[in-house]
Order: C-alpha cells, then structure tokens, then sequence
C-alpha cells in the first residue's frame, strides 16, 4: 500500500536526481554485484531518430534489480521503427515509411535478430499505414491502430495473429473504430478492451470485445460522463485498467467559450467494468482528483493495480488507485520536463522517456519511497516510442513462449497490453 508515500524532504531529494541525463553504461554501476543483480529485471526498448538522418533506431537496455541500465551488445540496433510493442519473445515495430510492422527476436541478454516483415497495406482499403501498436494479454494478438480509406481519413483497429515459430503477423479482422482511434487498454480477464478520445468535438469512452480469435467488435452501450457543471462537457482523453476490472479516465471540462479548448485540470474518473462490458461510475466533478501534469500524455497503473502513474506536459505525478473508489495522490511532481510514455516492472521500477528532452527516467518505488535509479535520467538523443519487457525470457531453462490466459500472470514471456 502507497498512502502518505510522498513527503517534501522525498521530493527534494528527487528533484536533485532528476537534473542532468547520463548516457547508459555498458558495465554494472550498482555498487558491488550480486546475485539480485545477475539476472536482468527488465529488458527496455526506445526506438529513436538517428542523429540528423530520417531514419530511426532502437536502443536496447537491461535493467538490474536496482533499476540501474546497462546498453545490450548490439545497441542501438539500425531497426527503421517507430512504435513499439512486445510479448515477450518478439519486439514489434511500426516501419517509419507506414508499410510494415517488423518483428525482431528478443535473443539471450535482450538481444535481438530480424525475424519476419509484415505489411499492412490491404488492396480494399485505399490507404492503411502502421501506425501505434499494442496487444492482448496473452500477447497472441497484434492491434495496429490504422488509418486508412481514400484519404486516410478513417481509422480502423487492425488485429493480427502471431506466428510463434517465425515472428510473422496474420490479418484476422479490422474493426472500424468510429472516433480519431487510439491505443486500447485491456481489462483483467482480456477479453475486453476500453479506449477514450474526444477528437472530432465528438467526446466519447468506447469498449470492444475480444472474440477467440482476437479480432474486436465494438460494445454497444453508453457509458455515464461524471456528473458536473451542466454548462460544460468532459473531454475524456485516455483510458487504463487496473487488475480487477476497473478503468481509469483521464478528462478536462471544455471551456464555455470555446469548443474543445480546456476549460480546467485534468481529472481522474474511475469505473467498475460489469459482466458485459459496461462500465458504471462514481466520480463526479467534485472526487475526482485534479492532476498537475498539464495536459495528460498516458496513464499506466501498476502490476498490482495499486498505483497509478500519470504522465504530461509538465511532468510525472503518481496516485494511489483505489477500485471504484476515488483515486488519490500520492506524490507532485517527479520531474518538472515533459513525459510521453511510461511503463512498469514486476520489481516495482517505472520507466519514462521524454521526446523532447530526449530523457529516459527510471524510478524505484517501495512502500515508503519513491527513488531515481543510478544513473537516472538517461540520454536518449530523438526519443521516440518506449516498451518495457518486465521479465526476462528463461533462456536455457525452457522455450519462449507467449502465454495463454491461464497462466498469463505467471508466465515470464508475456507481457500486459502495451500502452
């Protein structure tokens, strides 16, 4: 439990942590080795601009059990990618020209080899291009958020089987997504998924359904908007899930005077998932806890869905995330620069990057601190897309494999929904 977590002596002590970026090391720097330090806690991935060309790379990272990153052999790798996911045994990648999501193997240390090529390109559609990538649960299911028709102006949710053997995507199903699109987040028992967006002056919290073969379909109900001032409307921006069906909103009130400009704070709002999907709430203007992020970038709460991690223009801030009860804060501000994109560990490290700053944070959470690992920030010049593969894959001591709902939790080569 985190209550109370942050204090003004804390803070000051992460604000001095949290000056200057450091490039990664390629030897240990945690002090004396050790055992805990011996086996990687996480493999990390960021794929970057590379220097002044247009291309991008990937920097490839091993984090000890202290958070302390050390460069894999072979980074930063010269993989044209964008975005990023993973499941463990592959790191997918969204091609910077649009065409292809790459699948590289994540060999032994982090390592990882071009294993298959996959285009998303669909004769009928016009226009497609591969674009934000996340998965399932399971990490059976590759979802591309695409744009498509006559001028790309559409948007669909792309779902893709893995080929275990080889890396290579399958094309079960596209299902339209109706709003601007964004990255889905997947509730505990996977077989629904929940996204927010208020493009299009069109506010709206979506959800769809997971069929057997991983493919989606829009969930036909309305979802309640928090009660507030009825002269204003919520504009709800992102959505994350915690370990027992409940979600979390991210939304401002839209200013009287002007349509979709901020009228207030970000908010937090949180809802209950039923047996069928729909989602009830609470929160009203009123218990919703205002952020100090500015403009919310991602929201990612933690492995045992106790903590939530909200990332902005102005920083990094942590809540305690209550069920269906009103969220709370925990901590200010980790760090006054720009956040985009966070993810968490099973050994309680949460990773950040800044695209602007071109920073990569890492911090050490424990019941009653919240630290930056050695070395924290790291360099990481044209920070572009951040994943996090939380546990090692076992190898030497059994395959690779991509779980199945069964034994997701236990199972070291999977990885939750990318966010």
């Amino acid at each position: 439990m985190m209550r109370n977590l942050f204090t003004t002596s804390l803070c000051a002590g992460l604000c001095t942590a949290s000056v200057s970026a450091q490039a990664p090391s390629n030897r240990p720097a945690d002090g004396p080795a050790n055992s805990a330090d011996s086996v990687p806690a996480a493999y990390v991935y960021v794929s970057a601009s590379a220097g002044q060309s247009n291309r991008a790379q990937v920097y490839a990272f091993a984090a000890t059990a202290r958070g302390r990153l050390n460069a894999v052999s072979g980074s930063p790798y010269p993989y044209n990618v964008t975005y990023l996911a993973t499941n463990g045994l592959y790191l997918f990648g969204s091609d910077a020209s649009g065409t292809y999501i790459h699948a590289y193997q994540i060999d032994r240390e982090g390592t990882l080899r071009r294993a298959a090529s996959t285009s998303v390109i669909q004769a009928k559609n016009g226009c497609d291009s591969a674009g934000a990538l996340f998965l399932d649960h399971t990490g059976a299911t590759v979802y591309n958020v695409d744009y498509y028709g006559g001028h790309c102006s559409e948007t669909v949710y792309q779902a893709f089987a893995v080929e275990k053997t080889t890396g290579s995507l399958q094309l079960v199903d596209q299902a339209p997504v109706g709003v601007t699109g964004s990255i889905l987040s997947f509730a505990a028992n996977n077989s629904y998924a929940y996204g927010a967006d208020c493009g299009r002056s069109n506010p709206s919290i979506y959800g769809y359904i997971r069929r057997g073969d991983g493919s989606l379909a829009r969930i036909d109900s309305r979802v309640p908007i928090p009660a507030g001032n009825p002269a204003q409307r919520w504009c709800p921006r992102q959505a994350a899930t915690d370990a027992m069906n409940h979600i979390v909103i991210a939304m401002y009130p839209e200013s009287r005077t002007e349509s979709g400009a901020e009228g207030g704070p970000y908010q937090l709002a949180t809802y209950t998932q039923s047996e069928d999907g729909g989602l009830t709430t609470s929160s009203t203007a009123e218990n919703m806890p205002r952020v100090a992020v500015g403009e919310v970038t991602d929201l990612y709460t933690s492995p045992s869905g106790k903590l939530l991690a909200v990332a902005g223009t102005n920083g990094l801030q942590l809540f305690q995330f209550n069920g269906a009860g009103p969220i709370t804060a925990i901590t200010g501000l980790l760090t006054r620069q720009e956040v985009d994109q966070m993810f968490w560990d099973r050994d309680d490290h949460l990773y950040a990057i800044s695209q602007s700053a071109g920073k990569l944070w890492v911090f050490t959470v424990s019941p009653d601190s919240v630290v930056a690992a050695a070395g924290s920030p790291y360099a990481v010049p044209g920070a572009l897309n951040l994943v996090v593969q939380p546990s090692p894959v076992p190898w030497g001591t059994s395959e690779a494999r991509i779980a199945g709902p069964a034994d997701h939790a236990e199972a070291p080569g999977a990885i939750a929904a990318a966010q």
